[in-house]
């Protein structure tokens, strides 16, 4: 297995309020986590470093081995790292209203699990199919999903940003989670709406085609985002599952 993740500042943004990793449990099961900030001058980057850093150490700290285990610690620590964030906003004015998105998954037992809440996306490449396995928290999917607007009149909607969901914003929170098979050569790519705005999904899809390395997909999904105004933050993480008969190894972005 490699792990590759990059986060770029993009062409408009003074500060990138975006934040990943990915961490190794005491089983060697690896998650990992991709966050995109919001609020305040200083909260979204606040609030997404939090939720990686605390639930990367939790995750180090873990001996959870299954599916079944990865989703229920998933939704335990994902609601008490929510709490907390919450806690740490109503503590300190400046970083009143933070919040942030969360797209993460976890390799286990040849099987992807991955949660989610906002509009940060897991896609899935696998066998020459690419599909997006999470769901957009957010009005204007709302909206596409009811039959109001279209998925066209979606990529240019005034109140695209809007969530219906995130983490650090409300007490209670509805986290997502899906479970997929791993197959050997699949790509999970995690990655925040600075590059799935800017770049179109059968873009991605061809990136992920080539026989380039993960570092060169990223590289240059990262490009194309900021040739074309890089308006926002970009991050990006590719899981890439072994080859049967090669040896696993472990990538740093």
């Amino acid at each position: 297995m490699e792990v590759v993740f990059r986060s770029d500042t993009g062409k408009k943004r003074k500060n990138n309020q975006d934040f990943a990793g990915y961490f190794i449990n005491k089983n060697n099961i690896m998650l990992a986590i991709l966050c995109d900030g919001m609020g305040g001058h200083r909260g979204g980057d606040v609030a997404s470093e939090m939720a990686v850093s605390q639930l990367g150490h939790s995750w180090e700290e873990s001996t959870v081995q299954n599916a079944e285990q990865v989703t229920q610690w998933m939704l335990t620590r994902i609601s008490r790292e929510n709490k907390r964030i919450l806690e740490k906003s109503r503590q300190f004015s400046d970083l009143e209203g933070m919040g942030t998105t969360l797209v993460a998954t976890a390799l286990v037992d040849q099987e992807f699990v991955i949660a989610n809440i906002g509009d940060s996306r897991g896609y899935l490449y696998t066998a020459g199919r690419f599909n997006q396995v999470t769901e957009d928290h957010s009005l204007v999917n709302e909206l596409v999903k009811s039959g109001e607007i279209s998925l066209k009149d979606a990529e240019n909607h005034p109140r695209k940003n809007v969530l219906t969901r995130s983490l650090g914003v409300t007490d209670e929170i509805d986290i997502d989670v899906t479970i997929l098979p791993a197959l050997p050569n699949d790509q999970m790519l995690l990655c925040s709406d600075g590059l799935t705005n800017m770049v179109e999904d059968q873009e991605i899809k061809d990136i992920l085609s080539t026989n380039n390395s993960a570092e060169e997909k990223i590289d240059t999904l990262i490009e194309m985002a900021n040739d074309r105004g890089g308006l926002d933050n970009i991050t990006i993480i590719l899981v890439h599952t072994k080859i049967e008969g090669r040896d696993s190894s472990h990538g740093n972005g």
